[in-house]
């Protein structure tokens, strides 16, 4: 037996069995597991039957297949399981499968499945529009031999591009029967076919009519639909390849005496003495011998200012070396890595978000075969009735699958959503999943990050403190030879107050301390309070850089994150609608208490790591809640990828903007509160276009099964109805700005938080 390689030739099983050892990783409780990319996965209903068969395997312990990532995870238990039966199986179930490579992560294969449906979706819409002209000819009166040229011209056109166009459907539908099971793609493939092959038959025997432009149109429907669902998939499968990019692939390390050498990142072991230099991102984890720094740590607390590192100091991989040379003990590498286990976390968060399968996938299982069935038992009736006449009652079959098409059905959600994305990007929202706002409709818990998503991610001055023009001017002169955030925000606090920075002698910048420098014959420095002669535990909790010049007393200057201008606005709007709201950062107590005080936020906790906000997450949703995470940095991608939905500000890290749901630009807060009112909106605009789909069908398929209506009038009332779905869908458009309006609230509690705010003691 043979499987075909996406990336290679054809390999043998036997052969390929022995080589499946690199890619199986082992348990802490000595359970063995395989990931495996299949590129096949193509709806959601394949996620049960792969689930369910691969489960019927001895010794499988469990079956985990992540939709977005088109990747299935399977766990054993036993030490003489071959894993290459797992292989077997899938392409038994028509599934190509090779193990996951994270350089790689089937990233080439769902390019070109994206390239090959857009190709299928220009060549349907380019004969659909064609067809549609050449009917339009025969419906305005043509006869005859004319009417004869017309058909066979539209056969010539749509032929080929059924063939060719609805593949997708044709394999899922083949899959999904060889396996005894049904789906959507089941009864579009006989309605399809069945369509093109009648109208065929009638272009032979001079029929009158003739339906090949309702089987192109339908496949350039439903091909948009799905190329669309590819697009957003995609998306969601990069996350996983940006934190992959934050990895180091080499390394510089000690090999005694003085000498060095640059080897892989896979290559390092604990013990080994790295050398990072300024600029270069950690290869592996480990503790500081040699060297102090600043280092850009927002990987593991999500805050932005640099943090001074230096001998017995924990560092991780994938951070940033800023300002000076280290010598790094290892003390992890490879798959040990807090990076490793930040990309376990997201894939784990994303493999439990995509078991949520959209309304009319769910029906499936129960619409398909009821068509079938109705079809058939139309067919049966009709040859009875008639005595055996077999065309007249095959042509009445068909009306009955093509007007049960589900095509109003299929429409129901992404035409809703298609115009709810309009009306959120005129409001700087920008949703990547399409399920994003089925989601946010039904959430009843917000959690904000702080740094970067509550404020702005920019260091000011604290409000309340007073310092002289003197003290910010001379200060103003160091800061502006310094690139630290802390220097910009003095050097911008001093420009922004009309106070002219003064000349400095000699400046020159201490990594990890701060800035010297002579004034008036004197010196001058602008740091840290150690480093400036101040004792460390005198700090309130907030960052602060302190003056010293000559003898004169230290000035103290402290630094607060810049809150986003409406967010007290936002925040009493979203309790207005009744949310549980809550703060979890990687900040210290007292930045966070202050913050959560100042926007009356009763439920907040600090220094939490990527795990424990996972870890709440989790339990907020085995309580029962649906949990929105609004985040941006970069130990904030699990949980984004964990909560119910997410949402994330445009200034959030790669990682973060993708591995969240719906995006918003722009400093204001209201993008997160126009959200969740377009998409409860959405939800009722989503179950009354069901709601007509169901009404259709329960008044369309007895007519069609009584024989009232012909293929064609099939096909004029399954367009019609997925024009009456597209109707009811468009009027978000049009009402809902009408019912945007600003809090009446907004005003009075936007200056009543920044008052609070300013009163709170720095």
């Amino acid at each position: 037996m043979t499987i075909c390689c996406p990336i290679g030739p054809a390999l043998d099983f036997a052969v390929f069995a022995g080589d499946l050892a690199p890619w199986i990783t082992t348990q802490s409780n000595g359970a063995q597991e395989l990931d495996l990319i299949v590129p096949g996965i193509s709806a959601p209903a394949d996620i049960l039957r792969i689930e369910r068969e691969l489960g019927k395997l001895a010794d499988v312990q469990s079956v985990r297949v992540n939709y977005s990532g088109k990747r299935v995870v399977t766990t054993w238990n036993k030490t003489d399981f071959k894993p290459v039966a797992i292989m077997e199986k899938l392409n038994d179930l028509g599934f190509v499968s090779r193990p996951f490579d994270p350089s790689h992560s089937g990233l080439k294969t769902d390019d070109e499945q994206s390239r090959s449906l857009l190709r299928a979706v220009a060549v349907s819409g380019f004969a659909a529009g064609n067809i549609m002209l050449l009917s339009v000819s025969v419906w305005s009166g043509a006869d005859g031999s004319l009417r004869d040229f017309f058909h066979w011209i539209s056969a010539g056109i749509a032929l080929p591009t059924v063939a060719y166009a609805g593949r997708p459907f044709f394999r899922s539908a083949v899959r999904a029967l060889s396996s005894g099971q049904f789906n959507m793609d089941v009864p579009i493939s006989l309605a399809v076919c069945l369509a093109a092959l009648m109208s065929l038959y009638e272009t032979f025997n001079h029929g009158e009519v003739a339906y090949f432009d309702a089987s192109v149109t339908l496949l350039f429907f439903l091909l948009t639909g799905r190329y669309l669902d590819q697009l957003m998939r995609a998306r969601a499968r990069s996350a996983v390849s940006q934190l992959l990019s934050l990895a180091a692939s080499s390394a510089i390390i000690e090999t005694g005496e003085g000498q060095t050498q640059i080897v892989a990142a896979t290559a390092l072991r604990p013990k080994m003495k790295m050398l990072v230099a300024v600029g270069e991102r950690l290869a592996a984890d480990g503790v500081v011998e040699g060297g102090s720094s600043d280092v850009d740590r927002s990987l593991l607390t999500g805050e932005t200012n640099p943090e001074l590192v230096s001998k017995g100091s924990s560092v991780h991989a994938g951070m940033l070396n800023l300002t000076g040379p280290l010598v790094v003990s290892v003390t992890a590498a490879g798959a040990d890595t807090f990076l490793s286990e930040i990309i376990r976390l997201m894939s784990m968060a994303e493999q439990s978000r995509s078991r949520h399968v959209q309304i009319a996938d769910r029906l499936a299982r129960i619409y398909a075969p009821a068509v079938h069935m109705l079809a058939a038992l139309t067919l049966i009736g009709w040859l009875i009735w008639t005595g055996g006449d077999w065309h007249g009652s095959l042509m009445t079959a068909i009306a009955v699958l093509i007007i049960t098409c589900p095509c109003a059905l299929g429409l129901a959600v992404p035409a809703v959503q298609t115009v709810a994305s309009g009306v959120l990007f005129r409001n700087k929202v920008m949703i990547k999943d399409g399920a994003a706002l089925e989601k946010l409709a039904g959430i009843d818990t917000v959690i904000f990050d702080k740094t970067g998503t509550l404020t702005l991610g920019r260091p000011r001055l604290a409000d309340g403190q007073f310092v002289a023009s003197a003290s910010l001017a001379l200060a103003a002169g160091l800061a502006k030879h310094s690139h630290h955030p802390l220097s910009r925000a003095v050097y911008k606090a001093a420009t922004s107050r009309g106070v002219a920075p003064l000349a400095v002698d000699d400046v020159q910048e201490l990594p990890g301390c701060g800035l010297s420098g002579q004034f008036c014959c004197e010196p001058v420095r602008l740091g840290s309070r150690k480093w400036c002669g101040l004792p460390d535990n005198a700090s309130n909790g907030l960052p602060e850089f302190v003056l010293v010049h000559g003898k004169n007393d230290p000035v103290v200057f402290a630094f607060e994150d810049e809150l986003r201008p409406d967010a007290g606005t936002v925040i009493e709007k979203l309790k207005h609608d009744g949310l549980r709201l809550e703060i979890l950062s990687g900040d210290r107590q007292y930045p966070v208490g202050r913050l959560a005080s100042a926007l009356g936020i009763e439920i907040w906790q600090a220094g939490v790591t990527p795990q424990g906000k996972l870890a709440h997450i989790q339990s907020l949703k085995e309580a029962g809640h649906k949990v929105l995470v609004v985040g941006d940095g970069l130990n904030d991608a699990p949980a984004l990828a964990a909560g119910h939905t997410s949402i994330a500000p445009s200034s959030a890290s790669d990682v973060g903007r993708t591995a969240a749901d719906t995006v918003f630009t722009g400093d204001s807060l209201q993008p997160i509160a126009t959200a969740l009112d377009v998409a409860r909106a959405t939800h009722r605009l989503t179950v009354q276009n069901f709601a007509l789909a169901v009404a259709y069908n329960i008044l369309a398929v007895p007519i069609a099964m009584l024989g009232f209506a012909t293929p064609l009038v099939a096909a004029i009332a399954m367009s019609t109805s997925s024009i009456i779905v597209v109707a009811n869908s468009l009027r978000l458009g049009l009402s809902f700005p009408q019912r945007l309006t600003r809090p009446k609230f907004a005003a009075s509690q936007s200056a009543q938080t920044a008052t609070q705010f300013e009163g709170v003691p720095a």
